[in-house]
């Protein structure tokens, strides 16, 4: 029986991916087929179609199955890695010490972009808006990606609060749930401002998803710890290894572009004791269990 406190959406969530109360401690150390989680960052079915070639990938270099999983929402990627049903995640950064720290996960690998393991978050503005600062945010509507994300909330929120602004008070804001849907928000103006990353915003407008006329970076965060991959800390060692090992050698440039970035690169895990501490600047629970 699925967890029953938990919030429907997330119920569905956890149901679909079959999490019981037993689950976890059935977790198999070696799974003939590896369930692989990807960020929710855009609409789901547009990320397992633009990783196809990452999965035959991991199956080749692996020898096993490979099911690609995009969950509801953060949230519901968390429980899935704590109860075992997933294998191995592509965490943001603030999700990933989210679930370090409630889930049984190890870290293998990080993105190395423009030859950096970290990226910046971008503020964004409507160009009909009238805000050129993050000071005019004052009085406005700010959007937020997820609770969880990193450049999409909790440092956005807290270079406001550096300035004095608090949210809820000084500016109202919404949750737009995935960086896609907040920049298209920001360009039409039912924010007036938002956060997202910066490659991901670059992606978008590349794509033509979103028009760079009528938007403009109006300020950027302070560089991120890039995104991690982390695996079940209860898989053999053997399989750990595989994986690992297939994640830093990869250099198929097709791949990496969907990822944003030129490779995977080894990680330790203190490089995300910034974010903590962040979080606890915030007053945010990382761990689940309520202040």
């Amino acid at each position: 029986m699925c967890f029953t406190m938990l919030k429907p959406l997330l119920i569905n969530a956890l149901c679909a991916l079959g999490l019981t109360a037993t689950s976890a401690l059935a977790a198999n150390p070696d799974p003939d087929t590896l369930k692989v989680a990807l960020i929710p960052e855009e609409n789901p079915s547009k990320i397992i179609q633009a990783n196809q070639d990452f999965k035959a990938y991991l199956e080749k270099a692996t020898g096993k199955k490979v099911e690609l999983i995009v969950t509801l929402d953060y949230s519901a990627m968390f429980e899935a890695a704590r109860f075992g049903r997933i294998d191995m995640g592509y965490y943001g950064p603030m999700p990933y010490v989210m679930a370090r720290s409630r889930a049984n996960i190890e870290p293998v690998a990080v993105l190395v972009a423009n030859g950096a393991p970290t990226y910046l978050g971008c503020i964004i503005a409507s160009k009909a808006g009238g805000v050129k600062t993050l000071a005019d945010v004052r009085g406005k509507t700010f959007g937020f990606t997820d609770p969880a994300s990193t450049a999409g909330h909790l440092l956005s929120r807290t270079m406001m609060l550096n300035l004095g602004m608090v949210a809820g008070k000084d500016y109202q804001y919404q949750f737009l749930n995935g960086h896609d849907a907040l920049a298209l928000a920001v360009q039409n103006n039912r924010v007036q401002a938002g956060a997202t990353t910066c490659p991901l915003l670059e992606s978008f407008i590349k794509r033509g998803i979103v028009d760079a006329g009528k938007i403009e970076i109006i300020d950027h965060t302070a560089p991120i710890p890039n995104y991690p991959w982390a695996v079940r800390s209860d898989l053999s060692p053997a399989l750990k290894d595989k994986l690992r090992k297939a994640l830093l050698n990869l250099n198929d440039p097709k791949i990496l572009e969907v990822f944003h970035g030129e490779r995977f690169d080894a990680i330790d895990d203190r490089v995300f004791d910034q974010l903590r501490e962040a979080a606890t600047k915030l007053n945010i629970d990382t761990s689940g269990k309520g202040k």
